[in-house]
């Protein structure tokens, strides 16, 4: 406020006094004055900020209002997937609405413009009140378990007509909002102008104050007027800065309320377009942009249907925007059903909303606001409940199986279908409440209360189950075969059972083999290991199994009804394949999904490799399988697309590639080491035989003269018979040690053929009694053998098999406590085996001692012992046993004894062979028996292998032996003499024994002949190959003498004649 006074200069006081009143008047009159301008500015200021919070009022009872209803909305939404599914999770939604609905509808009652809205709010609390327990009552009947109740209470309607009359309600609630709305504007706008306009009315008379202020101070005092108007200048711009800083916040507030409008239009979750009276575009959404594909700066001025473009979903004809006629009339349309919007890129979606009309405070329509959203998604839920909701009340009308739904704890029956009356006979009442095993006896037996659970047990406790033939009893007590067939859920937290029964009496094998072909479809279909995409005839995706979910990262929901399988394929590749196809098959083939199925169409198989493009964009390479599906007219209504990822066998290919280079690498590196080992087993073999013959050369010699000399007359003193008898055991110990040492090196070369065959187990068993009784009862230890009520085979060798028990019942013998026992035992085994033990009471192994068995030449400390031993008959044993496709083992304890085992496949008797009817009949009378001389010829390079020979035939009166130091002489002699037997050794000089032999065989005047080998050459090799070229006998040196002289006989009886046949 200025400050006046009054300077020294003035000449009157009076005149002074009666300005200063005068100064003082006119100061009042100035405050009175701008009281009477402020006063109107805060007012109008008071009106706006009304209006402005009237505003906000409405924007929020809007929101609120919406979020109300998509939360009623999702909560229908949750009780209808809790009613197909029974999933506790989808009553969320619910939960939370029933536990607000009313509170929400109170707050909204509070905020809403008052007039006719708070109307419609009073008329919706009955409606959301009968819609809350329509559902709570559907719910029940599904917690309950009466699934067909609750879908029934839902496809009656009686929901949807709530929701479509509370949507109603709600509609003209937000219509009278609305228009509060367009009010509070109008009058917001109205108060921002009256405002503005008192603010100038308010500059302007303070400036004319302040002139006249001026003038009346300068009529006063001119030598003070350019101080006060410095001061009254500077109070005018003290109170314009106040007054400008006043009009700065008030546009603050307004941009405040234009942001927030803003924000509100950014974070609803619909799109919004707002035009003018032209139908032009002046505002957008980002939701808006989003759906339309332009942007808000590129939309802007141009006229709605530019934009906005929609077509019938239906008939793709284009579609009538509502914003024309809600210029025109000022009405609020919404859009029609099954309307689908066009972005400016060419993709579509369906929407549904409504557009009403922006109208000033006056009324008049301003513009229009287009409110959509994208549907799509609720579109296909919708959809899919209404088809599955659909197919399961047709299939509980019209299946012809019994359907009965058990508590899985103590079974007791819950509901049945009218087919399962039938087929039992009771009706529904008296089924309710009693057992399963009521209906299905088995059920009753072994403690299972009647319960399903008794269907997932093991196919080894249970004879029957899950989907097996099982016994039902009717109420008239007559049982018939039916098939049960049973799926477990969950509702309201406790386990059920639905069982699915089908009364096979009549049609057993045929809908038996039906029910397996559709639990193995199921299973395919089903399985995670492969895609399987059906699709219709124009290639939209209907089903989209659990392996294609896996493999691809789309749900069934967000590609069924929506895409092609080309969509999630190389586009490339697709068309490249068409391009191929055309070419291949010489007609034009679109890129797309004609691409993938036109051989199929065609009735070709049709087999491709593919890239898929999951959801993630990631790639993979896949193998596609393509079958078009036909009705019974053999017109096409889809196809089935079966993929596998081939990524793995890519990767396995390309390995292999690599592992091919590497094992050809190897492989030359496995030969050189192959061409060495074989050059090294060569030269052990030779160095095997070599040393065999050289050994059993002098070793023959040595035994045979000390066998001449034990046997010789007049006989030995006894201190003599003590020297041959050491000579002998020391000779033919000598002689096992040697074979020994020979069968391993065979063995372990591989070269060891086995014989396998139906062996009776009493049979070689009895054979060892007897060889190996004497040894026990030398020794003092008692044999206990088992007997066989029934005979029992194995595959076996014969001969080896002797070989293992004998060495196991010569070591059991051998390393036994005095007046010890040996037990063998034979038990079966598992998997068709038979096992045979050898228990001896000796000391037994140590741990140590245990893990030293089977080493070649490895005696565990026996080599201080008297035993004698090498340390190489358990490797032998384990490697027959293994070449007889069986396992050796043995359990030891310190102090307790041992039992050496072997396992050995049980074999079938073989069938029994009748007698030789050739051979019977009379007896023929004996010849008179004639002395003959007969001769022996003996080629031998060895002279003292020729004396001992010679020695022992000199002792028969009825041979004489002729003798050859080589192979020429004694060809010679044998075209010359003629001999009966002709003992030939092997390695002579010139000819080999083999040479001769063939030579004497192409002779006709010896082909007769039998020739007996005698050969220090004992390698199995060697045997095998001189039986094979012929000789009559293979002895090895050094040869026994009963043997040798049995063999001689042998040889004797045979004719010529037969033997030539034998050839």
């Amino acid at each position: 406020m200025p400050r006046i006074s009054i300077e020294p200069g003035n000449s009157s006081p009076g005149v002074g006094l009666k300005s200063r009143y005068r100064n003082l008047g006119a100061m009042a009159g100035v405050i009175l004055l701008a009281l009477l301008l402020v006063t109107p500015s805060f007012y109008a200021f008071a009106k706006m900020k009304g209006a402005a919070q009237a505003r906000k009022q409405t924007y929020e009872v809007l929101l609120t209002a919406g979020d109300w209803m998509s939360a009623l909305s999702e909560a229908e939404t949750g009780q209808r997937g809790y009613v197909l599914t029974g999933d506790e999770t989808f009553l969320e939604p619910f939960e939370a609405v029933r536990g607000g609905a009313q509170g929400r509808l109170r707050d909204l009652r509070r905020l809403a413009s008052g007039g006719a809205a708070p109307q419609h709010l009073d008329a919706m609390v009955p409606m959301v009140e009968a819609k809350l327990l329509e559902m709570s009552r559907v719910i029940d009947l599904r917690r309950n378990g009466r699934t067909q109740a609750a879908v029934a209470a839902v496809g009656t309607g009686e929901g949807k007509r709530l929701m479509e009359a509370l949507r109603a309600e709600l509609k003209a609630f937000l219509l009278l909002e609305e228009q509060a709305l367009a009010r509070n504007e109008a009058g917001f706008q109205a108060n921002m102008g009256n405002l503005l306009a008192v603010m100038a009315i308010i500059g302007l008379f303070t400036l004319l104050i302040a002139l006249s202020f001026i003038y009346v101070l300068r009529q006063q005092a001119k030598q003070k007027l350019q101080d006060l108007v410095h001061f009254e200048t500077r109070n005018l711009l003290e109170r314009q800065e106040e007054l400008s800083k006043r009009l700065q916040k008030l546009n603050t507030n307004l941009l405040e309320s234009r942001e927030q409008l803003g924000v509100t239009l950014n974070s609803i979750g619909d799109a919004v377009i707002a035009t003018d009276t032209e139908a032009r575009i002046r505002l957008m959404n980002p939701v808006a942009e989003q759906l339309t594909g332009w942007t808000r700066t590129e939309a802007e001025g141009r006229l709605v249907d530019e934009v906005f473009h929609i077509i019938n979903q239906e008939t793709r004809q284009p579609g009538v925007i509502p914003v024309t006629d809600t210029l025109k009339l000022g009405t609020i349309h919404g859009l029609a059903n099954h309307t689908l919007l066009i972005a400016r890129d060419g993709s579509e979606c369906a929407i549904a909303d409504s557009c009403a009309p922006i109208r000033a405070h006056d009324q008049a329509v301003i513009g229009a606001v287009l409110v959509f959203r994208d549907v799509t998604q609720e579109y296909a839920v919708q959809q899919t409940l209404r088809d599955s909701s659909a197919l399961i009340q047709t299939v509980l009308n019209t299946v012809a199986d019994g359907i009965i739904t058990i508590q899985a704890a103590g079974g007791i029956i819950e509901k049945v279908n009218q087919s399962a009356e039938r087929m039992f006979g009771y009706s529904a009442a008296e089924l309710v409440g009693q057992r399963f095993s009521l209906l299905i006896p088995e059920l009753g037996r072994d403690g299972t209360s009647g319960s399903l659970d008794y269907y997932k047990a093991s196919e080894e406790d249970r004879a029957s189950g899950l989907g097996r033939q099982v016994e039902g009893l009717r109420k008239d007590g007559s049982h018939f075969p039916l098939e049960i067939a049973t799926s477990e859920m969950s509702l309201g937290g406790q386990r059920y059972f639905t069982g699915l029964l089908r009364d096979i009496s009549a049609r057993k094998q045929a809908e038996e083999a039906l029910l397996q072909a559709g639990a193995l479809q199921a299973a395919i279909f089903n399985s995670a290991n492969f895609s399987s995409i059906a699709t219709d005839a124009q290639g939209v995706i209907q089903i989209f199994n659990v392996g294609a979910e896996r493999m691809l990262g789309y749900t069934a929901l967000e590609v069924m009804n929506k895409i092609t399988p080309a969509d999630i394929s190389d586009p490339g590749e697709v068309i490249a394949r068409a391009k191929a196809l055309s070419a291949e098959l010489e007609t034009p083939i679109k890129p797309g999904f004609e691409a993938l199925v036109f051989k199929a169409s065609r009735g070709i198989e049709d087999i491709y490799e593919l890239t898929y493009i999951r959801k993630d964009g990631s790639r993979f390479p896949a193998v596609v399988s393509v079958t078009a599906l036909r009705d019974p007219q053999n017109v096409i209504i889809g196809y089935l697309l079966i993929g596998t990822d081939n990524t793995a066998r890519l990767m396995v290919e390309a390995e292999r590639s690599l592992l091919d280079a590497a094992l050809k690498e190897r492989n030359v590196e496995l030969l050189s080491a192959r061409i060495a080992a074989d050059k090294a087993n060569l030269a052990k073999s030779e160095f095997l035989s070599s040393m065999s013959h050289e050994l059993r050369s002098p070793l023959n010699a040595i035994l045979g003269f000390a066998q001449l000399m034990d046997s010789s007359t007049p006989p030995a003193t006894p201190p003599q018979k003590a020297s041959i008898d050491r000579i002998l055991h020391a000779g033919w110990y000598l002689l096992e040690l040697i074979n020994e040492i020979l069968d391993l090196a065979v063995i372990e070369s591989g070269k060891l053929s086995i014989s396998e065959e139906p062996v009776s187990l009493a049979e070689v068993l009895v054979d060892c009694k007897s060889i190996i009784e004497p040894q026990s009862q030398k020794r003092g230890i008692r044999l206990f053998f088992p007997a066989f009520p029934v005979p029992l085979f194995v595959h076996a060798d014969r001969v080896r098999l002797k070989q293992v028990l004998i060495n196991l019942l010569s070591n059991a013998i051998k390393y036994n406590r005095p007046g010890g026992t040996v037990v063998v035992v034979c038990t079966s085994t598992p998997h068709g085996r038979v096992r045979i033990g050898v228990k001896d009471t000796g000391h037994g192994l140590s741990p140590e001692q245990l893990r030293q068995l089977f080493q070649p030449f490895n005696r565990l400390g026996q080599e201080r012992s008297s035993e004698e031993g090498t340390g190489i008959g358990l490797v032998m044993s384990k490697l027959l046993v293994e070449l007889m496709h069986g396992a050796i083992g043995v359990d030891s304890t310190v102090g307790g004894g041992s039992e050496f085992w072997f396992d050995l496949n049980v074999a079938t008797a073989p069938a029994l062979i009748g007698p030789d009817n050739r051979y019977l009949g009379e007896p023929e009378a004996p010849a008179p028996k004639v002395p003959l001389v007969r001769t022996v010829l003996y080629i031998e390079d060895n002279p003292a292998n020729m004396e001992l020979v010679e020695q022992l035939i000199g002792r028969r009166p009825d041979l004489f032996m002729l003798g050859a130091g080589d192979a020429a002489l004694g060809l010679v002699l044998a075209r010359n003499r003629e001999p009966d037997v002709i003992l030939m050794d092997i390695n002579l000089p010139g000819l080999s024994g083999i040479e001769a032999l063939k030579l004497l065989r192409e002779d006709p005047a010896t082909e007769h002949i039998p020739v007996i080998a005698i050969s220090a050459n004992a390698m199995m090799g060697d045997v095998k190959k001189g039986l094979e070229a012929g000789f009559f006998r293979y002895l090895t040196k050094p040869i026994n003498v009963v043997e040798f002289m049995e063999t001689i006989d042998l040889a004797l009886e045979i004719p010529g004649p037969a033997l030539i046949e034998s050839k």
